[in-house]
């Protein structure tokens, strides 16, 4: 008759299981024990260590107090209500109303169509019927302009021409949309070779 595992005694089972646990403990322990040299090692390296690490001796600042800000405009308008913003809006309209504002039913020039950095002056004629002319190159095309036309995208009107330099006034917008004019100038370009 042929005996198998599973027929095995219940005492023969919990022998093996006991030889396997203590077996493996005795193991543990072992390999424990090869470690406690290295302890020492590394206490050691601790000891040295603390011992070199220079102490801090300086107080460190205490933090500053923090003052809390007292918020005493209670009569003013809430800066967050739409009070506040009809009080803006209606300093607004009153500002623009004698202000200078651009002509916005004038009949666009071609010039207009180019922002002032793609404009160049190139050249400049003196004639005695109508004075002093500014050549101006746009868009590979030569344009001849007079005191008084209008060039570049902020409604920008010439006020000025030299033999080197044609002056204008620009209409451009504050912070506030105000309609302010600031002066700037296109200088001769020399001709590259």
């Amino acid at each position: 008759m042929k005996r198998y595992a599973n027929d095995a005694p219940a005492g023969a089972l919990r022998i093996v299981r006991r030889v396997a646990v203590g077996g493996a403990a005795l193991l543990a322990i072992g390999g424990l024990s090869g470690c406690s040299d290295n302890v020492t090692e590394i206490q050691s390296w601790m000891d040295e260590t603390r011992a070199n690490t220079p102490r801090r001796t300086g107080r460190i600042p205490e933090p500053k107090r923090f003052v809390p800000f007292r918020y005493e405009a209670r009569a003013d308008i809430d800066p967050f209500s739409n009070a506040k913003l009809q009080v803006a809006l209606a300093r607004f309209s009153d500002r623009n109303k004698g202000g200078i504002t651009p002509d916005l039913n004038r009949r666009r020039e071609p010039l207009e169509a180019f922002p002032l950095d793609a404009i160049r002056l190139v050249g400049h004629l003196h004639r005695s019927s109508t004075g002093s002319v500014a050549l101006l190159e746009a868009g590979k095309v030569i344009f001849q302009v007079k005191v008084g036309s209008y060039l570049g995208q902020h409604y920008g009107r010439i006020i000025r021409i030299s033999e080197t330099e044609v002056g204008l006034k620009e209409l451009v917008q504050d912070a506030a949309g105000d309609w302010v004019e600031r002066d700037t100038s296109l200088a001769l370009q020399e001709a590259m070779k």
